[in-house]
């Protein structure tokens, strides 16, 4: 009995890892990005108080979320069709591509590691943090229509 329970726990891992889905994997994470950033924007265009505590939080969030990316988990081949805006460059630079996500990661661990004491500290460690999004968009992303 115990062996037959083992065996369909491995059969239905197996089947459950078929079925992941790379693009809405990727979408997930980057909507959640997408939040987490949106919140930390509010605080650098003065819609929200700062409080160092809550952007720590936030940043320490973002960082979770870029460790999380594993571009040859997200971007299979293959996964370049159907509902994305994951441009073709991708697979045709995957060096380049993760390497734009390694510097983002960087960015978001070095405003981490040294939390902004104060606004004006959080909006230069922003900008370099939303700069790497942007090379990324421009680059990687084919915006829709």
């Amino acid at each position: 009995m115990r062996k037959l329970v083992i065996a369909i726990s491995m059969l239905a891992l197996a089947a459950s890892a078929a079925f992941a889905d790379p693009i809405l994997d990727r979408q997930g994470l980057m909507k959640e990005r997408g939040k987490i950033a949106g919140g930390l924007a509010k605080v650098v265009k003065g819609e929200e108080p700062f409080d160092a505590a809550a952007v720590l939080t936030q940043l320490q969030a973002l960082q979770a979320n870029a460790e999380k990316f594993d571009a040859d988990v997200l971007f299979p081949a293959g996964s370049d069709t159907g509902d994305t805006t994951a441009a073709p460059k991708i697979w045709e630079d995957m060096a380049g591509f993760k390497s734009t996500e390694d510097k983002y990661l960087a960015d978001i661990k070095a405003a981490t590691a040294t939390a902004p004491a104060d606004i004006d500290t959080l909006k230069t460690q922003f900008d370099a943090i939303t700069s790497n999004c942007g090379t990324c968009h421009k680059t990687y992303r084919v915006k829709k229509s």
